[in-house]
């Protein structure tokens, strides 16, 4: 439950702490005081979307703190998953900063959080009704959410919707493979014609690399044999000349006839010489043939290379993403080739998924229909207590088209008055009723919530007089179960609080500023007369409002 709650320059409240209990809890006030200010002030704490507006005229920033505590179950597992855990007495702290700069800040227990995960949380602590609650009633597409919720069939939309989405994948992988058959045969001849051009090809990575190299060398081929002719002239001789080789031996020959030893030692340093120079002129000679025989023209594979590079501007610019291609290409004729097979395959499929998403749909819809007469009989029966005698309220279920939340059309239908025929609740529904059907609603679906605070923004709007008893007293029991936070106009609602809190707007140094306070004995006997009659209140107002307090009390 929400026990405290602090709001800093939030529109016209400067400053103000409202300390809230359990049981039923009525804040009243004049219009335009700022009870509509309180309820967006906790909206704002339980992250929902705020304007700059909110922020009190002057200031630069607002605060709005909210201590919770008596935590459900529900509440505590999801603060666990957010890693929060609650005080040594059980309670949270969340505290929302909001600043001109868009600079804000959220807190739960001192620990950073996002908005949207504030959210989550919130969804567990306060259920907030309010005027767009009564709107939604006239829509029927909301109407399945009350119904759901009284069946308790999470299981059962969960497994409807698994077969759901498996005949949208099956339908949609046949409706890929149904072209049109002129369009098949093009793509046909398109993929056999890549294939065969690159088969035909016979790429090999690498080879584009190789090439080259091989191109460098045969575009030198000339001055290279040149060279390599030339050494082997200078180094073995030629039929004219002799070589180095040659005069190298003749040489060593004549160190070695004299008697000499520097002489001796020159031949043999010579010799040494000698046959590393023959070692030389024996690689150049091979180096030479080499060359020759290997020798490739150089047009010959600037043509591959030049059709290589025509076939990359086609199917990618090296080796391996042409060899990707041909391979996706294979797979892509294999699946056209095998689509007709494949298309058979899927329609037993399709057939089969569709028997299984109708069977999950009337098991959906048996427990929507079960659950629908037990929520009809709940909601008349508080509508009658309500004060809305020979009511009738029906929960009707038509077969409908099937879409993610099943094959269900879920409408409310009503007849307010004895004799009548039920119709649409968005047809004939005034305020006042809407108000007494979304109340009959929440109460109806009191256990199914495990929710600890419910709050009611005017639930009263468009009820006075006896109606205004049945619904604080409504309002009462269902605070016996769970705190309830009601702003109200109701003299009725007011005197049935187990709480009262006044809301007055005042006007200090040329600013309005407005205030919560707690009301006691004398002073709430006159703000629920200020309610009954206006500002001027006479004795008899006043003894008729402590009569009104005293039997509520009762």
């Amino acid at each position: 439950m929400l026990k405290f709650l602090h709001i800093e320059n939030i529109a016209v409240i400067e400053m103000c702490d409202i300390e809230l209990s359990e049981g039923l809890n009525v804040l009243t006030g004049e219009t335009g005081a700022g009870k509509s200010i309180v309820i967006d002030a906790i909206n704002a704490v339980l992250g929902e979307r705020t304007s700059k507006d909110l922020i009190r005229s002057g200031s630069n920033e607002a605060v709005v703190s909210a201590l919770f505590g008596d935590l459900s179950d529900n509440a505590l597992s999801i603060l666990k998953e957010n890693d929060v855990d609650p005080d040594c007495d059980g309670n949270v702290l969340i505290t929302r900063k909001l600043s001109l700069n868009g600079k804000g800040m959220i807190k739960i227990n001192s620990k950073p959080f996002t908005a949207t995960a504030l959210r989550e949380i919130a969804l567990e602590l306060i259920n907030i009704h309010g005027q767009h609650d009564n709107q939604a009633l006239l829509d029927p597409e909301k109407h399945c959410y009350y119904v759901d919720a009284v069946a308790e069939n999470e299981t059962l939309r969960e497994e409807y919707y698994k077969e759901f989405k498996n005949l949208n994948r099956i339908r949609k992988e046949l409706n890929s493979l149904v072209t049109d058959e002129d369009e098949k045969l093009r793509k046909t001849d398109l993929l056999k014609y890549q294939i065969n051009e690159l088969e035909t090809a016979d790429i090999k990575i690498g080879e584009i690399d190789e090439l080259r190299q091989k191109l460098q060398i045969a575009e030198n081929f000339e001055k290279n044999l040149k060279a390599f002719s030339t050494a082997k002239a200078v180094l073995g001789g030629d039929d004219d000349t002799d070589g180095v080789i040659t005069k190298l031996k003749i040489t060593e020959k004549m160190l070695s006839a004299l008697q000499n030893e520097d002489a001796q030692k020159n031949s043999e340093a010579l010799s040494e010489v000698i046959s590393k120079t023959e070692d030389i002129l024996s690689e150049i000679t091979s180096f030479a043939d080499n060359l020759s025989e290997n020798y490739q023209n150089p047009n010959e594979i600037n043509v591959r290379l030049d059709f290589l590079g025509s076939l990359m501007l086609k199917y990618g610019n090296s080796e391996e993403k042409m060899l990707s291609f041909l391979e996706n290409a294979k797979k892509e004729l294999e699946g056209i080739t095998l689509g007709d097979k494949r298309e058979a395959e899927l329609e037993k499929e399709l057939e089969n998924a569709k028997l299984k998403l109708i069977s999950a749909g009337e098991t959906l819809s048996e427990s929507r229909k079960a659950a629908a007469e037990i929520f009809s009989k709940a909601v008349c029966e508080i509508l009658e207590q309500l004060n809305m005698k020979g009511v009738k309220f029906v929960t009707k279920i038509s077969h409908d088209r099937y879409t993610s939340k099943g094959c269900d059309s879920v409408e409310f239908l009503i007849s307010a008055n004895r004799g009548e025929d039920v119709k649409p609740l968005h047809k004939i529904a005034s305020g006042g009723e809407l108000s007494r059907v979304m109340l009959s609603i929440k109460s109806a679906l009191l256990s199914k919530d495990k929710i600890g605070t419910m709050i009611f923004d005017e639930i009263d709007a468009g009820i006075s007089g006896f109606a205004a008893d049945k619904v604080g007293l409504r309002l009462k029991r269902l605070a016996e179960q769970k705190q309830v936070i009601c702003i109200t106009h109701l003299a009725q609602i007011a005197a049935m609080a187990d709480s009262h809190l006044l809301i007055e707007k005042h006007t200090e140094n040329e600013r309005t500023k407005t205030t919560v306070t707690p009301l006691f004995g004398d002073n709430r006997i006159k703000e629920i007369a200020r309610i009954m009659s206006g500002k001027e209140i006479t004795e008899n107002i006043y003894n008729s409002a402590k009569e009104l307090l005293d039997r509520s009390n009762i």
